[in-house]
This record gives C-alpha cells, structure tokens and sequence, in this order.
C-alpha cells in the first residue's frame, strides 16, 4: 500500500514538502512525524499565511515523500488530547540531534501544540 512507503519516508526523513490548498505553486519543506500510524504537523512560524491557515480554508493538499506526491486531506484531529503526548514524544525522539534539539522542545509547548494538524493521505498524484 502507498500509505506505508509514505508512512516509512516521513519516519526517516526531517524535511517533508507540503503544498497547503490548491493556490501554492511550489512545496514547503516542515517538520512532519508519525504517531500511532497517523501523520501530524504543527505550525513553527503562526504566522497569518501559513500552510496551518491555508488549511483551515481549504483541506486539500500534498505531500511530497521524495519523488512521490501524495494528494491529502489535513484536518484537526478530534483526539487531540489523547494524542499530544505522543506526538511529543515523537517530534523529540525524531528531532533530537544537536542543531534541532532546541525546536523540538519549542515544537512542543502550547502554542504550538494547538496548532497541531494530521494529514490523511489519499491517492498517489
């Protein structure tokens, strides 16, 4: 099943291209992890047009896991308190090297935390 290639690709790799809506022309490089075989991102900049906002409008979007490009849904996810723990745990485990270290314990404070968003994968594009 593609889901599992792009499943392994997140769980490897730091970097995941997203394109946020059907407006935006080129992917943008963020931090994406993998909990409980679900596929979470949050917002770093929460700033107004982000792809977090884009989203909210609109829940149609990509993902790029090396050549291949996902088509996905982004929603918020309804279990959200159940799972911040581990998605924390995992942006840490994932993001623990020296240089980012300090975004992950960043990445996982409220602020960010509320802007969390997991991202259904759909077909192959």
């Amino acid at each position: 099943m593609n889901k599992n290639k792009a499943l392994n690709y997140i769980r490897t790799h730091n970097h995941i291209g997203i394109k946020a809506g059907s407006e935006r022309p080129e992917f943008l490089e963020i931090w994406m992890v993998v909990a409980q075989n679900r596929v979470f991102a949050r917002s770093w900049g929460l700033a107004e047009k982000s792809w977090y906002n884009t989203f909210l409008e609109c829940s149609e979007g990509q993902i790029k896991c090396g050549k291949t490009i996902y088509n996905i849904k982004a929603v918020i996810p309804e279990d959200l308190n159940q799972l911040t723990d581990d998605i924390n745990q995992t942006y840490l485990t994932k993001y623990n090297s020296e240089h980012n270290r300090k975004y992950a314990i960043g990445i996982i404070e409220d602020q960010h935390v509320e802007k969390t968003m997991e991202f259904i994968i759909g077909e192959v594009e």
